[in-house]
């Protein structure tokens, strides 16, 4: 009985004596049950609780249970539904069907007819719910390539940790791989079966955060036209990966220790906790003893989430992995485009990849890679590529005369000058937003607004 004591189950009627009744039998088969006895007071525990399935009867004063229904399934919410009634017929049964029900059940229940029914319910939720997870994680994780101490050093603490509940921090360079740290983590779990859902700190404007983290209430603000299922509550149960977790704002960073600490959200413009069984996995390219010291990060959150280290090694500090992962991009390309069939690196070349700086870590090789592959003039690519992309790489045209030659106003240069300015930092920082608008000193709101201006895109 106890290995159903993790399904929740709601039961809706306005019978007392009904409610008792379904909760006997069911808590006997060892689920946990929750009551209402109205449609209203059903809405508020979907709100409040975790459900797993609910027992709903049709005929209540009020908000009946074929609205509840229609309300629960426009929300959004997935989880199986059998409608029971006194009163029931196959009109009633069919219009239930084509609104989401799983099953139609009269009263009074019988009841082998009623376990036989949550049974499936479960099961074929479960099912879906696995379906979804497969479909979502293909293609499969990529490989974690490398034979270093360090990178050998990460795939054994994954081992250790990947089936605990703690948090991680994963920290490194930008282009280490430290996502794909993450998702192992998560593959080797035991929520792997669950949802694995990403959320970049970074991209996403402050303003924005609360309400892509917590979800928010229709009409929470300007714009807020329906309710909005929050990334914590989309990775119930599941991984939660927050990237760059370092460029959060100390308000975000309040509300997320909050929720960590009470296990729990509330959505933006909504007063009602929503229970969360959220295992989260942060990463950042800061140093963040640095930053607690310098006032930008709390120290409680860092201590929250920092209970499992994992630091990614910059590729400089791993040369002898870069051969093998030069030729497994090479071949992962192969894999999707005939233009690269057929072509591989001499020994040379490989050597002299490994000599070159890789201030953009795996990411910038990946690039280098697919570059070298498109250019190679016959099926091998030589020592001699690999240099001339190194030269070409080094060598940065001055583009100054052509902004002078193109700007019919001073206005003009100005704004061409500044574009030109703004994707340069960019691009040394990776294209990362937060970190680029402190390296020049402006406000990430004002960058935001200067790339929207001059139609910036990565």
């Amino acid at each position: 009985m106890a290995k159903n004591s993790n399904i929740q189950i709601l039961v809706t009627d306005d019978e007392k004596s009904i409610r008792s009744s379904l909760r006997d039998i069911l808590e006997f088969e060892g689920y946990t049950i929750f009551e209402a006895e109205s449609g209203t007071e059903t809405l508020q525990k979907v709100k409040e609780k975790r459900i797993d399935l609910i027992l709903l009867d049709i005929k209540m004063q009020g908000m009946d249970g074929m609205e509840v229904l229609k309300s629960i399934r426009d929300e959004g919410h997935e989880f199986p539904v059998i409608m029971i009634s006194g009163h029931g017929n196959i009109e009633i049964a069919v219009k239930a069907t084509k609104l989401g029900a799983f099953d139609f059940i009269e009263k009074p229940p019988d009841l082998n007819r009623l376990l036989v029914s949550v049974r499936n319910a479960i099961d074929r939720h479960n099912l879906q719910r696995e379906n979804r997870n497969i479909r979502s994680k293909l293609p499969q994780v990529p490989e974690i390539i490398g034979e270093s101490d360090a990178i050998s050093k990460i795939k054994q603490t994954i081992e250790k940790v990947a089936p605990t509940n703690s948090r991680v921090l994963i920290t490194g360079e930008n282009g280490t791989g430290k996502e794909l740290v993450a998702r192992w983590i998560h593959e080797k779990s035991k929520r792997s079966s669950s949802a694995f859902v990403d959320v970049n700190c970074a991209a996403i404007p402050t303003e924005l955060l609360e309400s892509e983290l917590f979800g928010h209430e229709e009409g929470a603000f300007t714009g807020a036209t329906s309710r909005r299922i929050g990334k914590f509550e989309q990775a119930d149960r599941g991984t939660l990966f927050m990237d760059e977790i370092g460029d959060m704002s100390l308000d975000a960073q309040a509300k997320v220790l909050r929720a960590l600490q009470e296990n729990a959200v509330t959505r933006v413009g909504g007063a009602e906790k929503i229970e969360v069984d959220v295992r989260v996995v942060a990463a950042t390219n800061k140093d963040l003893v640095d930053e607690i010291k310098a006032g930008n990060f709390r120290e409680d959150l860092y201590h929250r989430i920092n209970v499992l280290p994992i630091h990614v090694p910059p590729l400089r500090e791993r040369r002898e992995d870069i051969p093998m992962l030069a030729k497994h991009c090479l071949k992962n390309l192969a894999k999707d485009d005939i233009v690269f069939s057929g072509i591989e690196f001499s020994e040379e070349a490989l050597e002299q990849l490994k000599c070159m700086p890789w201030s953009g870590n795996v990411r910038e090789l990946q690039n280098a890679v697919e570059r070298l592959g498109l250019l190679v003039s016959d099926s091998t690519i030589t020592k001699d590529d690999v240099e001339l992309m190194g030269s070409s790489r080094r060598t940065k045209p001055d583009q100054s005369d052509d902004l002078v030659m193109d700007g019919q106003t001073f206005q003009d240069f100005k704004e061409a000058a500044e574009r030109l300015f703004l994707v340069r930092k960019l691009e040394e920082n990776d294209w990362n937003i937060s970190q680029t608008a402190e390296a020049i000193d402006i406000q990430r709101s004002h960058m935001y607004t200067k790339m929207k201006k001059y139609n910036i895109e990565r």
